[in-house]
């Protein structure tokens, strides 16, 4: 998985739980003209735009004072949603039994993708149900990984 500098996270996480949420994960993608900070919250409740706002409006003055990113960046609170985003390893046990689409650095197998049912993780191992088979994606290999909304 693509991670944050450690100075970063540990920044965004004071503030976003100083506030009353929990930091379900941060992204950093560098585009042409800058970058994109997004910070992922959420709390029992769910997260309506006044949280958004007021985590951006606390956490843009700590960056600001802080710097802790070279250069111009745009920074952007979200909820994770219904294809909330998995990053840490105790998502993937804490999801376990619910469809994900996860995209790896690094093909294996042959490929990159990969959607199944999600078993758990083991040894750092993530544990995938595919077509009654089971594979194994290393977790530092994840790139990306997303819970599938079913309707």
């Amino acid at each position: 998985m693509r991670q944050v500098p450690e100075k970063l996270h540990s920044i965004v996480e004071n503030v976003v739980t100083s506030l009353g949420y929990e930091l379900v994960g941060i992204e950093y993608l560098k585009q042409d003209g800058g970058g994109l900070l997004r910070v992922y919250i959420d709390k029992d409740q769910g997260i309506m735009l006044d949280d958004c706002q007021a985590v951006s409006h606390q956490l843009s003055g700590v960056l600001d004072v802080e710097d802790p990113i070279p250069g111009n960046y745009n920074l952007e609170i979200s909820s994770p949603g219904m294809d909330r985003p998995l990053f840490k390893a105790s998502d993937y046990q804490r999801f376990a039994g619910n469809r994900v689409k996860v995209r790896l650095a690094r093909a294996q197998g042959g490929r990159k993708n990969y959607k199944g049912v999600l078993q758990g993780i083991e040894d750092d191992e993530v544990i995938l149900e595919m077509d009654g088979q089971e594979i194994r994606l290393s977790l530092a290999n994840i790139e990306q990984s997303r819970l599938v909304p079913e309707y």
